[in-house]
């Protein structure tokens, strides 16, 4: 998610001796058409596919596809033990596993498998193919409710053909949309999984649940603690684009961007959300040692780029130089990019087609900007405009209230079971439950924490509130475990 979930919210983070050859038989719903094992410098997985229906809820559409997963049980207790089950979010699965370092850290503690489930319309799961995209009929059951149903079946299908698992109690995880899914897992399918880890997760992103400034406020308020100077540069630097793009003098911004290709006059827009992206991305992995989420990024990342960005009062040409500076440590940290291209902020193991499509239909998350509170050009929400671009692009218009519909949006105190964890310094935690509910409805705070950082690998450097946090996490999830055991798992 840049303002969406894409990088993703929108992003996410996320061995195993596999399983030996495992058939899942001859059921028409269910069946593995191929195991491949997946390698990575530290998780060990087997890649399988299940016959997966199209359609859930009706009966007309009776086709199937192959939905992917991977599984590992190097640990994984076989009389019983859990299943943490990430809810794949909007990307290759494989790239959200090795992102999760958490379950793989915790799975020989717990004694328990891990499945990580690829989100419908994502990676390789495609329920018709190269088709998928190429028509809207194809795209009608491109929906959450879809997916969650996915890994319902996937999960029963598992129980009923693993040796070992038909006790077993699954615990639902997931970060940014995944953590959304996982507790909208948890709430509409309570038979299935016995509680879950949110992380990162806006689940009152919606409507007017959230005011829509917050994002970007959170945002600003991470360049604010990061140096002096820094957020008045970047708000200064829009007027300097604006006033250079009025003089037509865009080969200067095309020069010292280092773009691939120069800017023309209807490009200046694009740049501009290309920038505002840039920094929304630096907010989200503003993470406290090297890594490679989004991009190849030093340890708190923000600091780095805010020692170029300490005199706002420079002239528009020498401000856009050092903002210039600023951005290439986002996108050449590394110093192997020959260019930088205006079209990608993030990795493209995340899917902006088709997030954009679910922000097109059900996950419209109202967002502005106004320039005083946040250091962005002035934006108001405008749900004519959004729902005018949807229509153009898709031709199909968004139902904003939809998700508070089906899952209740502020009212789910009747739920149980779900921890929400977000970070301090996380955009997302705006539209994030930040205070517990009730006794089984837990907010953890991590004040140092960007985007889901307590789904990644412990680190060395990790401050003291994640560490805290993971063992809160870990807590819980044995509890719901115990629980699980005293009181068996509905089927």
């Amino acid at each position: 998610m840049a303002a969406e979930l894409k990088l993703p919210i929108a992003a996410v983070t996320m061995a195993t001796a596999a399983l030996a050859a495992l058939a899942l038989g001859s059921h028409p719903h269910h069946g593995t058409l191929r195991a491949q094992p997946g390698h990575t410098a530290r998780f060990d997985y087997k890649t399988r596919y299940f016959e997966q229906k199209v359609d859930h809820f009706g009966f007309a559409e009776d086709s199937t596809f192959k939905q992917r997963y991977l599984i590992g049980d190097r640990y994984w207790n076989q009389d019983g033990g859990p299943i943490l089950f990430y809810t794949g979010n909007e990307g290759d699965i494989t790239w959200f596993c090795n992102n999760t370092g958490f379950m793989w850290d915790v799975s020989k503690e717990l004694g328990a498998m891990l499945v990580f489930a690829e989100h419908r319309y994502y990676g390789e799961s495609m329920p018709f193919g190269k088709k998928s995209f190429s028509n809207p009929k194809y795209l009608n059951y491109f929906t959450s409710e879809q997916a969650l149903a996915d890994f319902a079946v996937l999960i029963r299908s598992l129980k009923q053909t693993i040796p070992g698992a038909q006790n077993s109690p699954v615990i639902a995880i997931g970060g940014s949309y995944g953590g959304m899914l996982a507790a909208w897992f948890r709430m509409k399918y309570p038979n299935i999984v016995v509680g879950a880890l949110a992380a990162s997760a806006p689940i009152w992103q919606f409507e007017d649940l959230t005011p829509c400034g917050v994002f970007y406020t959170i945002v600003t308020n991470d360049f604010l603690k990061s140096g002096k100077g820094c957020v008045e540069s970047i708000r200064n630097s829009w007027d300097a684009i604006n006033n250079l793009s009025s003089r037509e003098d865009l080969t200067f911004l095309s020069r010292t961007f280092n773009l691939c290709s120069p800017l023309q006059a209807s490009d200046v827009a694009s740049f501009k959300s290309w920038l505002s992206e840039t920094w929304v991305s630096l907010a989200m992995v503003d993470y406290p040692y090297k890594a490679n989420f989004l991009q190849p990024l030093p340890a708190w990342p923000i600091e780095v780029v805010c020692t170029f960005l300490q005199d706002p009062s420079l002239s528009a040409e020498a401000l856009l130089k050092n903002i210039f500076q600023a951005v290439n440590i986002y996108y050449n940290y590394t110093g192997n990019a020959e260019c930088l291209n205006i079209s990608q902020t993030a990795t493209s193991n995340l899917d902006d087609q088709g997030w954009y499509y679910q922000t097109c239909t059900e996950m419209v998350m109202p967002s502005c900007t106004d320039g005083v509170n946040d250091m962005f050009e002035s934006v108001p929400w405008d749900f004519q405009v959004f729902s005018d671009n949807c229509k153009k692009d898709w031709g199909l218009r968004p139902r904003p209230d939809w998700i508070t519909t089906v899952y209740g949006g502020k009212n789910i105190s009747s739920h149980s079971n779900i921890v929400f964890s977000n970070g301090g310094l996380d955009p997302w935690a705006g539209g994030g439950v930040t205070k517990s509910i009730s006794d089984t409805l837990i907010a953890i705070s991590i004040p140092e924490g960007a985007h889901h950082l307590d789904l990644r690998s412990s680190n060395a450097k990790d401050p003291s509130s994640v560490r805290k946090a993971r063992a809160l996490e870990v807590k819980y999830i044995k509890k719901w475990i115990e629980e699980a055991k005293i009181e068996p798992v509905i089927r």
